[in-house]
């Protein structure tokens, strides 16, 4: 019999008809309708498909931003829907690690401060000075992001986001507003981060090359997914091209 990836992994989060409808004087928003999907430990996805097809949507359940109109999504066995909200508070706050596409970094903070905003309030942290040396940025702790390329702010964002050591990694379009050189200077550091801390990573784009990272491609179509794709060969950021 053959063994595949997930044979191989813990579920993470069980999602089972997950549905969820915005509502407002204009009508209903069917943003999720009936989505069933696993997430693995230690395993990287990239979610694909137009805007509007759901994925910030999932993305936002998932990080107990958001909650579902209908359905389960289980992290660990345990219901996010059934958390009051101090302890959806706790589960963020301990659990995920966003990235965005805007990086969102306070101006008047050195990249060093930045990212010990995050640590001061984790459990278990990396110090600010590894969290910036694994995404390359040793030499650049003291900077404003006013001194610093779109690139080294988003790496910044990138260090801020893992510093507290998050199960989950939720990256929503984090190289959208960077050229192709370097995007792929912030995937590979989010590639390292994955590995060296063994994170799930879950990473929304438009840009199908980046597909090629993954361990598995969700695509989304109109609230549902409409194909999963298993990549035999995940390729580093280096190898990439658009």
């Amino acid at each position: 019999m053959t063994t595949t990836f997930e044979d191989n992994l813990s579920v993470l989060f069980s999602i089972r008809n997950l549905t969820k409808v915005y509502r407002s004087d204009a009508g209903e928003i069917h943003a999720l309708r009936s989505v069933d999907l696993d997430f693995h430990e230690s395993e990287f996805v990239v979610l694909l498909g137009p805007s509007g097809s759901g994925k910030s949507t999932l993305l936002n359940i998932l990080g107990g931003l958001d909650i579902p109109t209908n359905g389960q999504v289980l992290f660990r066995g345990t219901d996010l829907s059934s958390l009051d909200e101090r302890k959806r508070t706790d589960y963020r706050r301990e659990t995920i690690g966003y990235i965005f596409q805007f990086y969102n970094l306070i101006p008047s903070l050195t990249a060093w401060e930045n990212v010990a905003l995050v640590t001061e309030i984790a459990d278990n942290p990396l110090s600010p000075e590894a969290a910036l040396a694994m995404v390359g940025l040793k030499d650049r702790m003291d900077h404003f992001p006013s001194q610093l390329s779109g690139g080294e702010q988003q790496r910044v964002a990138v260090a801020r986001a893992i510093a507290k050591k998050p199960a989950i990694l939720l990256c929503d379009e984090p190289t959208g507003a960077l050229d192709s050189a370097t995007g792929i200077v912030v995937l590979e550091a989010i590639q390292e981060v994955t590995r060296k801390l063994k994170t799930t990573t879950v990473l929304i784009t438009h840009n199908v090359a980046i597909a090629d990272l993954a361990d598995r491609v969700i695509f989304f179509a109109n609230g549902k997914i409409v194909k999963i794709q298993k990549n035999e060969r995940q390729l580093s950021a280096k190898e990439l091209s658009w």
